[in-house]
């Protein structure tokens, strides 16, 4: 794993409080040729009445398709879920494909949605197949959670038990009926991705994306570890990205999986107080820890981060680093898709696309510092999201603006998700503020 660390400015003035950006590049280790050790899978799927019809037969579909990307070797559960959890394929390695599929093909709707039997049902089977030794868990689900545990906190809890066992849980939402923040509360947890797919299609692609970075994957379980050091009295994480705030002032990330060769950019704020002695002076440790999963050796990685505090007249010349500062202005894009988001859950179109207009013209002050034109590519995507909050259905405005926050905040170095989705021809959309067609249960 490489780790390295740019700061804004490293020279800060004396006897002066002052704050610092560290931007953090951390790449995973490439996996020679083809080598790699079996995978762990267990999908939790929502059987319940709602995905009756043309989800239930998607999903069903994906799943086939997904069979036929993993080795015999790789392990493979199926437990589906509507008013309980059931097992229909217990993980284990995929020995006879044609018996999964069969049972694949078996599947029926139900009833009510008791989401929580189903998760904790398959966090079960995939401890037991991987042994603890790292498994991905991909929750689809159509609905909101209206048995057994509800709360969202809660849910994300058990999600982050898991992972502390070593299951990493991504969810997908179906449809515009599901309740976005839960599924994101849940990834949060389990440090995976929150996916949205509208139509059988888009769900079959983003299932098998996150089937080739799983058989791609090189790093499990890694976290970061920063540290006020010094001089330093306060480090935060800037952007959407979760964190925890331990008793030292230690602030602890989780960043899940990598893929052979990933990439992933974190931004960190330095708070620096006066410093009264001329010369180098660390203000931060930082320590990124991760696991192999072919031999399941932990690695961490140390690296401080020092400023030089010099005279106040030699501070004020100092040019910020335009990386750095092209990655503030990316993390503060993102903090205006959530505030968005949240407006369309409100049903306040006119607030979302005034966050989201406002978001891109901030950005383009910044596309000179840019070569890499990403901002541009944020800026796109911005002006889309702003386009669709005007007209579109809340629902779907409002989770592809979530998806696309996430996406970026927490999976960024991974093959990007499906654009944001125009609004629909009058033949086939939902009529604007009008719910879901289809049940809740």
């Amino acid at each position: 794993m490489h780790v390295s660390a740019l700061l804004d400015f490293d020279a800060v003035p004396v006897d002066s409080a002052d704050t610092v950006h560290v931007l953090l590049d951390i790449t995973a280790p490439e996996r020679p040729g083809e080598q790699r050790p079996p995978a762990t899978l267990q999908v939790v799927l929502d059987r319940s009445g709602s995905m009756a019809g043309e989800r239930l037969e998607g999903a069903m579909r994906a799943l086939l398709d997904l069979v036929d990307r993993l080795d015999p070797t790789d392990n493979f559960g199926l437990v589906s879920f509507d008013s309980a959890a059931r097992v229909e394929v217990a993980a284990a390695p995929l020995t006879d494909k044609a018996a999964v599929r069969e049972r694949i093909r078996g599947l029926r709707p139900g009833g009510l949605t008791d989401l929580s039997s189903g998760l904790l049902r398959g966090i079960q089977e995939a401890r037991r197949a991987s042994a603890d030794r790292g498994a991905t868990l991909l929750l689809i689900s159509d609905g909101h959670a209206n048995q057994g545990v509800t709360d969202h906190q809660r849910l994300a809890g058990i999600a982050r038990s898991a992972y502390g066992h070593g299951v990493a849980t991504t969810t997908l939402g179906y449809g515009l009926g599901y309740d976005e923040e839960l599924l994101g509360a849940i990834s949060d947890g389990g440090t995976g991705s929150a996916l949205f797919a509208e139509d059988p299609d888009t769900a079959g692609a983003l299932i098998a994306d996150e089937v080739e970075n799983l058989l791609a994957k090189t790093v499990q379980a890694a976290s970061l570890r920063a540290r006020p050091a010094g001089a330093a009295r306060a480090v935060a994480v800037v952007g959407e990205l979760p964190s925890t705030r331990l008793s030292d002032g230690t602030v602890m990330v989780e960043l899940g999986d990598f893929y052979s060769g990933e990439q992933r950019k974190l931004l960190l704020r330095v708070d620096v107080p006066g410093v009264a002695v001329l010369g180098p002076a660390q203000v931060a440790e930082l320590e990124v820890t991760y696991v192999d999963p072919a031999s399941l050796t932990t690695y961490t990685v140390s690296l401080p981060v020092s400023v030089n505090v010099v005279p106040g007249d030699d501070a004020a010349g100092r040019v910020p680093d335009p990386t750095v500062r092209t990655e503030l202005a990316y993390q503060e894009a993102q903090t205006a898709k959530r505030r968005a988001a949240e407006a369309m859950r409100r049903g306040d179109r006119a607030a979302a696309t005034g966050i989201l207009s406002e978001a891109s013209g901030s950005l383009t002050g910044s596309l000179p510092l840019d070569p890499s034109g990403e901002l541009r590519a944020q800026i796109a995507d911005l002006d889309s999201l702003a386009a669709q909050a005007g007209v579109d259905d809340v629902n779907r405005t409002a989770k592809n603006i979530y998806a696309n926050q996430y996406q970026a905040s927490r999976k960024r170095g991974r093959p990007q998700s499906p654009p944001p989705q125009p609004p629909r021809g009058t033949d086939r959309r939902t009529p604007p503020d009008a719910p879901d067609g289809g049940p809740r249960r």
